[in-house]
């Protein structure tokens, strides 16, 4: 919270403290959500540069990761939208794909059957779904965090998490 107060007093120095405390966080909810490390990486340098822009926005009764979370996820939301829609309008099974194994280097490293269906499978889940058991799952926040951070009821984000779980048990079963 320090970091935030001097940026908001003009050291715009002292928001590479906060990118640096929580660039990483952001990077991975980015990289699981879009399965792309290249994708990852523009969204949260674009999701820090829309805090600091809204930073005056931001309210110093709150923690400020929260408030950053939220901007990051409305900002890979909208890309993820976005890329449906370009997908769904181009007619090449090319572009259809979601992304090779050079861009994920998960895969790569991992190696592993079973963990490659999941990933493919997470990012065939229906988006509200996937953001829901990524938050939960991934990103390891409560069931309340994900209610704050989404701005969704406690029962809607149980629901789309218990919906996600039960459509990767369905896609886990059906190809093995």
């Amino acid at each position: 919270m320090a970091a935030v107060i001097r940026v908001l007093k003009g050291e715009r120095e002292a928001y590479a403290l906060l990118v640096d405390a929580y660039r990483t966080q952001i990077f991975n909810l980015a990289y699981r959500m879009t399965g792309s490390y290249d994708e990852a990486v523009d969204l949260a340098q674009e999701s820090f540069i829309q805090a600091y822009l809204n930073l005056k926005k931001f309210r110093q009764d709150r923690r400020f990761f929260p408030w950053l979370y939220t901007i990051a996820l409305n900002i890979i939301r909208n890309h993820c939208k976005k890329q449906k829609r370009e997908r769904s309008l181009s007619a090449t099974p090319a572009a259809q794909e979601l992304y090779t194994p050079e861009e994920c280097p998960e895969k790569i490293l991992l190696g592993d059957e079973r963990t490659q269906k999941l990933v493919a499978a997470l990012q065939q889940l229906p988006l509200d779904q996937r953001e829901a058991v990524i938050l939960r799952f991934y990103q390891g926040l409560s069931f309340e965090e994900i209610a704050a951070t989404t701005g969704f009821s406690l029962s809607a984000v149980k629901m789309r998490v218990y919906r996600g779980l039960e459509n990767l048990k369905k896609a886990m079963a059906g190809g093995d």
